[in-house]
């Protein structure tokens, strides 16, 4: 199926939110490569998830819109996802990753947990 041509504007619309998605992608990979701690490291895939997806969903979006089916929100659901998927599972990850390292011995930042520190003080 091969839809109506796009005006220019549309086009330069489009390219630039799909670029500008793509750019943020190749520096979150390049930020995941370049990053030596794990701690580090894990910052950088949430740029991709997040910034990237949202430029890439509002081209989406622009794109099938224009193309005369009506208002096309079926690829918001999916930033929506992940959206809300990415932040919580980096918080898992960091959790258990501060907890393995503070078990190792290897040194991380103190915990700012109120409990962890009356615990650390009455022992």
């Amino acid at each position: 199926m091969t839809g109506a041509a796009l005006p220019l504007w549309a086009e330069i619309t489009i390219a630039a939110m799909v670029l500008t998605g793509a750019t943020n992608a190749l520096l979150g990979s390049w930020g995941l490569l370049r990053l030596k701690t794990y701690f580090e490291r894990v910052h950088a895939p949430s740029i991709i998830a997040t910034m990237g997806c949202w430029c890439i969903m509002l081209g989406t979006i622009v794109y099938f819109s224009l193309q005369g089916q009506g208002l096309a929100l079926h690829a918001l659901l999916i930033a929506l996802f992940v959206a809300i998927t990415v932040p919580v599972t980096n918080i898992f990850l960091m959790r258990a990753a501060l907890f393995r390292a503070r078990r190792a011995g290897n040194d991380v930042p103190p915990s700012l947990s109120r409990t962890t520190d009356s615990i650390e003080r009455d022992s």
